[in-house]
């Protein structure tokens, strides 16, 4: 590999989380007399965090107090069902594995704080295999801010220009590239039907999680054009 580690985002990139977060949602959902919001649509807001989500499914609940109790709610819940049906996307525990046998260190920077991001990794048996993990409270600033990834590169003893990031939305790419990082989108994650994963800046965009290895062997310093994989 051209790079020494391989940074990942969490929900949408390395795993599938939406069955567990979207349950999460239509449960609350229900306990407040409301529809559930269909799969489809619930899913692609996953990427936005627990409050893309609860936007979703209340969109009237607007005021920030109201917004706080309805996340606190839905962190209760998730808490008690984190990892129900998430899963790693299906070929990148091999690629984990193949890093592993290389030597080349992997880690997580996600915006979820740690108290979901914790035990959700124990249960997928990623804690121990992770180099680094950054979760979104760790520091005050979160992604798109470059810190949480800088803070991840010092962690594994590398200047930023020698990682990679892996994300499936524009704050990852953004935080990413500010950091000195090369990127690669991850079009098979949590996009949205308008959004194009090629307008973002990313070095490499790949449609399947088996390509991961390939983009990164393919990588040159960052400030490629973003190329298929």
């Amino acid at each position: 590999m051209s790079r020494r580690a391989v940074l990942l985002d969490l929900d949408g990139t390395l795993v599938d989380t939406a069955p567990d977060l979207v349950a999460v949602l239509n449960t609350m959902l229900a306990s407040h007399n409301r529809p559930p919001l269909p799969f489809a649509i619930a899913r692609n807001e996953v990427s936005n965090g627990t409050l893309g989500l609860i936007r979703a499914g209340f969109p009237a609940q607007a005021s920030a107090a109201d917004l706080d109790r309805l996340r606190l709610e839905f962190l209760d819940i998730y808490l008690r069902a984190v990892c129900i049906n998430s899963r790693i996307f299906s070929g990148l525990d091999d690629i984990l594995e193949q890093l592993e046998y290389m030597s080349c260190p992997w880690g997580i920077v996600t915006n979820k704080p740690h108290a979901m991001t914790e035990p959700l990794l124990a249960k997928l048996g990623l804690t121990s295999r992770a180099s680094c993990v950054i979760s979104g409270d760790r520091l005050p600033e979160r992604k798109p801010h470059p810190a949480p990834l800088r803070l991840a590169a010092t962690e594994l003893g590398l200047e930023p220009d020698r990682c990679i990031y892996v994300g499936d939305a524009p704050r990852d790419i953004d935080a990413g590239r500010a950091a000195g990082m090369a990127t690669i989108a991850a079009a098979y994650g949590y996009i949205r039907q308008p959004d194009d994963p090629y307008s973002w800046g990313a070095d490499l965009v790949i449609h399947h999680p088996s390509k991961l290895l390939d983009a990164c062997d393919r990588l040159e310093p960052a400030g490629k054009a973003a190329r298929r994989a």
